[in-house]
């Protein structure tokens, strides 16, 4: 019976050690993971990676991961034209296979959401344009224009489109002086435009969006999503 005891609490000790160990590698690999991302992720101020799982060690020996979470916030962004910067990004990454010496890690599927700002809508938009939330699932945009030489200020309500997996569509629904000719185009040429979701990891793309007090939320989905690179 001793004996049986002792081996009993040598299995135990060895299990917790072996717990330890696994531990303080997914630690080390989620640290190692963030920098990378962060580098890759067109300067993203906050990285945050979450390895799930259990084992780690026996997934890292078969170089692959069954989920990883990633959370990208603050992105800046130096892309000209009319990109729109995403300034969070939540996602699961499924099957993530992992490279040569560990330098890459590409997702078989991921699914997440990403928030835009108005802030970061309006910033796309026309010079004097302010997008705001509007209510009811509308945003709300407000320009100048000019009309027989007077500037004139307007606000409408618009919707918030897909155009396809990178581009979004802001366009109002009504708009002051529809049907007089010349006026209705140049109250729309300041109020709707369309803007490149910028700072999405390589292979997210949109889904739908969802006007919110917050800003755009974004349904996003992927294959063959690259983590770093």
């Amino acid at each position: 019976m001793r004996a049986l005891r002792i081996l009993l609490v040598l299995v135990v000790l060895l299990g917790g050690l072996c717990l330890a160990v696994d531990r303080a590698a997914v630690y080390f690999a989620e640290s190692e993971a963030e920098d990378r991302v962060a580098m890759s992720a067109d300067g993203a101020a906050s990285t945050e990676i979450s390895i799930k799982g259990f084992p780690f060690l026996t997934q890292v020996a078969a170089s692959r991961l069954d989920r990883v979470d990633l959370e990208l916030t603050g992105m800046e962004t130096s892309a000209g034209g009319r990109a729109v910067r995403v300034s969070e990004v939540r996602a699961q990454l499924h099957d993530v296979k992992l490279g040569s010496g560990y330098r890459t890690a590409t997702a078989a599927r991921a699914t997440g959401t990403a928030l835009v700002t108005y802030k970061d809508l309006t910033a796309a938009a026309s010079d004097g344009v302010v997008v705001e939330y509007g209510g009811k699932g509308k945003a709300k945009v407000t320009g100048t224009v000019e009309i027989l030489g007077r500037p004139i200020s307007r606000s409408v309500l618009s919707t918030v489109t897909r155009v396809d997996g990178h581009t979004v569509k802001v366009r109002a629904d009504k708009v002051p002086g529809e049907g007089i000719p010349g006026v209705e185009d140049l109250i729309r040429k300041r109020t709707d435009f369309e803007g490149d979701i910028d700072g999405l990891p390589k292979g997210l793309e949109l889904q739908e969006v969802e006007v919110t007090e917050k800003g755009l939320e974004i349904t996003v989905t992927g294959s063959n999503v690259s983590l770093t690179g």
